[in-house]
């Protein structure tokens, strides 16, 4: 019985991982432009930045959900980041320079950081959980702070395995997608852009309009 609990964690984890984000979008770009092990790296983060957003989410439960309802300008400056972000990304020069490799070294060292903060400034995924909590604590299926450790660790660890292993599939999937497509530098940055534009389109349609 006790063992079901990795099982709600894992579950719960992909379904909240499967809609296209930061950290999604972080790994597909980073698959697509440098490798798999790089994507892993932001993959590994955000499970953890995944596990820290669930627990807070069970720590403060309503609390979380009454402060992002009651101030809508974090959700606003959210959009309109994505909106920013995604449209100089559409606008970007394809040109390459000499320095191309240098840059991505730099990058390849921040990986872990990106894929964390990614994977922690991201409110509705907080919500997510918020909802998640609602639904497994009006079934059979308690879980509070208050829950035996094997318990929270069981959820835990399937929450983890849930994050990186959907990551993981959008990686693999950036690779057939590489494989069957040479040359498309070019297009990742606009295809990236125009996804976290439609992104913050979306969010603010959730604002005003939902």
């Amino acid at each position: 019985m006790i063992l079901l609990y990795i099982i709600i964690g894992l579950l719960a984890s992909v379904i909240g991982a499967l809609p296209l984000g930061g950290s999604n979008i972080a790994v597909i770009n980073t698959t697509l432009k440098q490798n798999a092990k790089q994507a892993f790296k932001i993959a590994i983060a955000a499970g953890i930045a995944e596990v820290m957003l669930s627990y807070y989410a069970l720590h403060c439960n309503m609390v979380v959900k009454d402060f992002f309802d009651n101030n809508q300008w974090l959700q606003i400056l959210i959009a309109v980041l994505l909106l920013v972000i995604g449209g100089f990304l559409f606008l970007k020069s394809n040109k390459t320079d000499n320095n191309d490799n240098k840059k991505q070294s730099k990058l390849a060292k921040s990986k872990y950081a990106t894929g964390f903060l990614l994977g922690l400034l991201n409110p509705p995924v907080l919500i997510y959980w918020l909802i998640v909590y609602g639904i497994i604590n009006n079934n059979d299926f308690m879980l509070t702070l208050k829950s035996p450790i094997s318990v929270l660790f069981l959820f835990f660890g399937g929450v983890y395995l849930g994050k990186i292993l959907t990551l993981y599939l959008y990686s693999k999937f950036s690779i057939v997608i590489k494989n069957k497509f040479k040359n498309i530098n070019g297009v990742i940055n606009k295809v990236t852009g125009v996804l976290l534009f439609i992104i913050g389109i979306a969010q603010f349609a959730k604002l005003y309009f939902i």
